[in-house]
């Protein structure tokens, strides 16, 4: 037999190093393939930071979230509660922040509040919920109030507005009146009960419910609903004429609108903003049985809406609106009402 070439001997070693090479190669794979296939998306434990008291709304609504969170996971997750601060959301959405590890253990309970002293500029709000990811939120109705039917005011008699205070939601149906030439002058110190005693004793004339069901409410105290509160792309009662129907300023409409967001939104739960798309995508399968399982519980006329997916982003969207409406939301609260956050 004739010897081959030295070359041709080295490229022959060479192609059986290669082969035996891929043969173990293929022979590792399938031990490494399902261990990777089977890692699960989510912790063995999560922690839901919420605001406080123990009793609050928050934390009750958080409670039966978690139970229904915990029913669509994929994988049993022990959903652990840490309350922290009061009931505006302030102190947890602050301690959220600096959780930030993107690793799927910590959520928030965000309510509207917090979301509120971020906009009007309040100090305290160290934090950008912008950034972070919506799972679910829990909705609620708003409408303007009165008796009798809906007469536009006239500038010698203007509407006088029941108010909790310059730095409550609610004062964004102020700047919605101001928006629709509507005179109004605000009545501060007055919300709920209260606020419907004033209209009875002839000491203001309209105020703002926020409820699941605010139309049911305000006839409780012999009012009559006129305006729904409305955020964009969202009506819940369009029997009722919008608040931002005839608004032509689109960052003062949108800072109105980012108010009624903030006071519609009886919570909502996040995920921080790095959070891995597989973790997401798990928690959002578990958010969306979470919707189903509310809307089979509660019943058809005057649910409090559980929104999830593309509505619940929009909720979030609204709430926190461009620079430009930020900026307009401010300068109208110095300039009309001479507040200013501490």
């Amino acid at each position: 037999m004739m010897p081959l070439p030295r070359r041709a001997a080295t490229l022959g070693a060479l192609a059986s190093l290669v082969g035996l090479a891929a043969r173990g190669a293929a022979a590792q794979a399938p031990a490494f393939a399902p261990a990777f296939a089977s890692t699960p998306p989510l912790p063995d434990s999560a922690t839901l930071l919420l605001p406080g008291p123990e009793g609050g709304a928050a934390a009750l609504w958080a409670r039966g979230l978690a139970a229904g969170l915990v029913r669509g996971l994929p994988h049993a997750v022990a959903l652990r509660t840490a309350i922290l601060g009061g009931p505006d959301g302030v102190t947890a959405a602050n301690r959220f922040a600096t959780l930030e590890a993107g690793d799927g253990r910590t959520l928030l309970v965000l309510p509207g509040l917090a979301a509120h002293a971020r906009l009007v500029g309040e100090s305290r709000a160290q934090y950008e919920p912008e950034t972070w990811l919506p799972l679910c939120v829990g909705w609620q109705g708003a409408v303007l109030a009165g008796r009798g039917v809906f007469v536009p005011p006239r500038a010698a008699q203007p509407l006088r507005l029941a108010l909790a205070g310059p730095e409550s939601p609610e004062t964004a149906a102020l700047l919605a009146l101001d928006l629709l030439g509507f005179p109004a002058v605000p009545v501060f110190g007055l919300t709920g009960a209260a606020a419907a005693a004033a209209i009875g004793r002839g000491e203001a004339d309209a105020l703002v419910m926020a409820d699941p069901t605010p139309q049911t409410r305000v006839r409780q105290f012999g009012l009559t609903p006129w305006l729904e509160l409305d955020t964009p792309a969202r009506r819940d009662h369009p029997e009722l004429l919008a608040a931002s129907s005839a608004a032509t300023r689109p960052a003062a409409l949108a800072a109105a609108q980012a108010g009624f967001a903030a006071l519609r939104l009886r919570a909502a739960l996040m995920l921080p903003g790095l959070t891995p798309a597989d973790s997401v995508a798990a928690w959002r399968r578990a958010a969306l049985r979470w919707q189903e399982e509310e809307e089979k519980s509660q019943p058809v006329e005057g649910a409090s809406p559980a929104l999830v997916g593309a509505e619940a982003r929009a909720i979030m969207a609204a709430i926190c609106p461009p620079p430009e409406a930020v900026l307009a939301y401010r300068e109208w609260l110095l300039r009309r009402l001479a507040w200013q956050p501490s």
